[in-house]
């Protein structure tokens, strides 16, 4: 049975069944490249990205990078929002193997759910509420799913 945010939440598919693993619903495999990317591997890349955001801002603000945290987060948006819209990855995403994938027949994100999913992402909780396929608000919203590139 369906939860009431189901029901309202774009991107959900609350009269689909949840299938045996992660992504069935979406026709994805459960191993392998394409397969829903795991939790631990999403907040590597994350990190991967929070940190290139830090090195970009200290480059142009030398040691008070720690006094600007908007700066930060601006450069981090900028750095992740970009490339997802464009390529589907961003720079942690493509070390740690995994991409955004759109769900439908649209072959890239695009800028408009890239700045949504990645805004959402900045809000930190969107991100640890998450569905049986692994998808977090964001990614509902967005209209997408995390997946590895690689084995």
């Amino acid at each position: 049975m369906p939860r009431w945010i189901d029901t309202w939440l774009p991107g959900s598919s609350p009269t689909t069944p949840a299938g045996d693993h992660p992504g069935e619903r979406y026709g994805l495999p459960a191993e392998g490249a394409n397969a829903v990317a795991g939790f631990g591997r999403r907040l590597a890349a994350l990190t991967v990205d929070w940190l290139l955001g830090y090195g970009v801002t200290a480059l142009f603000l030398g040691a008070e990078v720690t006094s600007s945290p908007f700066t930060v987060l601006a450069i981090w948006f900028v750095l992740t929002a970009v490339p997802v819209a464009v390529f589907g990855a961003s720079a942690g995403m493509t070390a740690l193997g995994i991409r955004v994938a759109s769900i439908g027949s649209e072959p890239v994100v695009g800028v408009p759910r890239a700045v949504l999913r990645t805004a959402l992402i900045a809000l930190v909780l969107p991100p640890l509420m998450r569905d049986a396929d692994g998808r977090g608000w964001h990614d509902r919203a967005a209209r997408t799913i995390v997946v590895r590139t690689r084995a």
